[in-house]
């Protein structure tokens, strides 16, 4: 056990590889995002590939990284695959990691979202994916064991945890249980001694390229606003809703449903909530739902353009804030602070899975094929084969 924990420190603490092609981040946040199931519940499947295979970031700037991508807009896993792809390789490698990563989602859900418009309804896809429901809720309940065992030290970090888990199951602000959880982390842990030995690699300056992105972004919304005032619209709601999606994004469900069907009334209350299913059973964050409502209101346009209002705003929040992120996370009080946002992440998985676990009718084969996927899992079996065979289970059973 002490030579194994002893080899774990010795890979995170490994100077990374330096310069990874862009065709590889891109091909390996490609596979990441084909199983992309429970949102958050992949940052432990992701730290694996980067941290220990890949040997791209050092493990405690996967930590301070995870620690960034909660507490900024935006769903996390996509954050942080694009904060890896931005350490590697600068903003390119940002790019092409962050598309890499939701491209499967997108291309799923803009396919079922063409099958609902033209059955209202998808029998076949509900039944296939019912068992995989089961699937997902191993896959979290999984993460969350995994992420807890390397976050929670003591049993002040597990306070936190809970006291996050709560409030998030509570519905609050995601912000306010972050900000809660930084003072707590500072307030238990007290102040942590600057560590002379920690891996400080630094990343390159983004304000030019940050500066050529906006233009480009501010360009786009100039020509929508006076050729396709209906895109423009859907483009700032969409980039409104990315803006408050801390947490993950879950927080940002409810406000798209008041502004899409209670404002708006651009579809009603039943069809967005198909689109919520639909979100589910793709990979990706739920907030892949945007595709769907721009699709079923505007076609390949509309889809194209509220899955790009959904992520690009945050995109650019983590490719301008990253560079001085890294600057002062060895600050004495800011590593008490990270510990404690890292265990209000451990709280959010709880919830994560708590919450899928309850949009499960739970019989015997769905008991069955969720104890079979977790004890996968557990003995390391790569999630890609478990949610094949969770799939094809699926087909078979359900």
């Amino acid at each position: 056990m002490l030579k194994e924990a002893v080899r774990k420190k010795e890979i995170e603490n490994t100077q990374v590889r330096p310069n990874p092609e862009l065709t590889q981040l891109f091909g390996s946040f490609l596979r990441l995002g084909i199983t992309a199931f429970g949102g958050p519940a992949m940052i432990p499947y992701v730290r694996k590939m980067a941290v220990e295979k890949q040997q791209w970031i050092d493990g405690e700037s996967f930590q301070a990284g995870v620690a960034l991508c909660q507490t900024i807009p935006g769903a996390t896993v996509m954050q942080m695959a694009a904060y890896i792809g931005l350490k590697a390789r600068g903003v390119r490698g940002a790019m092409v990691s962050y598309v890499g990563f939701i491209l499967p989602a997108f291309l799923l859900m803009l396919a079922l979202s063409f099958a609902y418009s033209l059955v209202h309804g998808l029998p076949v896809v509900v039944s296939v994916f019912s068992g995989l429901q089961a699937v997902i809720v191993a896959v979290v309940a999984n993460a969350t064991l995994s992420f807890g065992r390397t976050s929670l030290k003591n049993w002040k970090s597990a306070l936190i945890a809970l006291a996050a888990a709560g409030l998030f199951g509570l519905m609050a602000n995601p912000v306010l249980i972050i900000i809660l959880a930084a003072l707590l982390g500072m307030l238990l842990n007290g102040r942590q001694p600057f560590s002379r030995n920690a891996p400080l690699t630094q990343m390159r300056h983004t304000t030019l390229p940050l500066l050529v992105f906006l233009a480009i972004f501010a360009a786009c919304y100039a020509v929508l606003f006076i050729f396709r005032k209906e895109l423009f619209h859907l483009a700032v709601l969409m980039s409104k809703v990315d803006l408050i999606a801390f947490g993950g994004g879950f927080a940002s469900v409810p406000l798209m449903f008041h502004e899409i069907v209670e404002i708006r009334s651009w579809m009603d209350g039943p069809t967005f909530l198909n689109g919520i299913i639909l979100g589910q059973f793709t990979p990706g964050p739920i907030v892949i739902t945007a595709t769907f409502v721009g699709y079923l209101t505007h076609g390949m346009a509309g889809a194209l353009i509220a899955t790009a209002g959904v992520f690009l705003p945050s995109f650019l929040i983590l490719v301008g804030i990253a560079p001085w992120f890294d600057r002062v996370r060895s600050l004495p009080w800011f590593t008490s602070a990270i510990s404690g946002i890292l265990c209000s992440f451990v709280g959010l998985l709880l919830t994560v899975t708590v919450r899928f676990a309850f949009n499960v009718h739970w019989d015997l084969p769905h008991m069955a094929t969720a104890g079979a996927a977790f004890a996968a899992l557990i003995f390391k079996l790569d999630i890609l084969w478990v949610v094949l065979a969770g799939t094809a289970i699926s087909i078979l059973v359900f």
